[in-house]
């Protein structure tokens, strides 16, 4: 397989999303990686859980970093991103499985909120 090709398709799939398309695609990942560093902690596979929660601290950041201060809302959702990222310090740390599957539903929680919201707000850019 070409992977050029492949790569100007992903790239062109990226830039044809809309905002909101993207946002639901970070927190897919990171609802992904959550789970994943789950599974991993569970069969001791301790490379692969600290990439996972590396990888969901990166996704948080990133949101974080990319949040729009003019709105009031956007100093709610840093606090709430600050949170997620001491809990997942946390959880590398330690390699805590409680505060884990106790963060799980708020990033399901979270990804489910953006995607009614961008369900009715019609998708747009």
């Amino acid at each position: 397989m070409d992977r050029r090709g492949y790569q100007q398709y992903k790239q062109q799939s990226i830039n044809s999303m809309t905002s909101g398309e993207l946002l639901l695609m970070l927190y897919d990942e990171l609802v992904k990686r959550a789970a994943m560093a789950s599974l991993a902690l569970d069969k001791e596979d301790y490379p692969q859980f600290e990439d996972c929660v590396d990888r969901c601290v990166n996704i948080v950041s990133y949101l974080d970093e990319t949040l729009d201060r003019q709105y009031p809302i956007s100093r709610d959702l840093s606090r709430m991103y600050e949170y997620f990222t001491y809990q997942l310090g946390r959880i590398r740390i330690g390699r805590n499985k409680r505060v884990l599957e106790e963060l799980q539903p708020m990033l399901r929680e979270m990804r489910d909120a953006f995607h009614t919201a961008e369900k009715n707000s019609g998708g747009k850019r």
